[in-house]
């Protein structure tokens, strides 16, 4: 199906800036250039710009690019700013992300690492 991002091995978060007049070609370079991550691989790459009200998904399946665009009419995404990095985030945080919500939830439950005691 066109544009199923549930399909998506790994989801990855550009951080900071970047340019929303960019088309395909621009963020795979992106991705390719900066960060040296295979942007062929299934992984779903977020971009969001300077206004913070709308984002680009590129998300490789196997017979070319799907470019997803969306503005939001009423808000704007709580996106990390902090550094130019590529970072990977689970599906709950893109859930989040896409709620509106910080990735950075201080009162969530994280998944315990095996070996962990208390």
């Amino acid at each position: 199906m066109i544009g199923d991002v549930s399909r998506a091995e790994h989801i990855y978060i550009v951080c900071g800036y970047t340019d929303m007049r960019k088309s395909i070609d621009g963020l795979a370079a992106i991705v390719q250039q900066n960060f040296k991550l295979d942007v062929f691989s299934g992984s779903l790459f977020l971009f969001c710009g300077k206004r913070c009200d709308r984002i680009k998904a590129l998300l490789w399946e196997e017979d070319g690019f799907v470019l997803l665009y969306k503005r939001l009419e009423n808000g704007k995404y709580k996106w990390p700013r902090d550094s130019d990095e590529a970072r990977q985030v689970t599906k709950q945080e893109f859930r989040w992300l896409m709620e509106g919500l910080s990735i950075e939830q201080k009162t969530a439950i994280r998944p315990a690492r095996t070996g962990e005691v208390c």
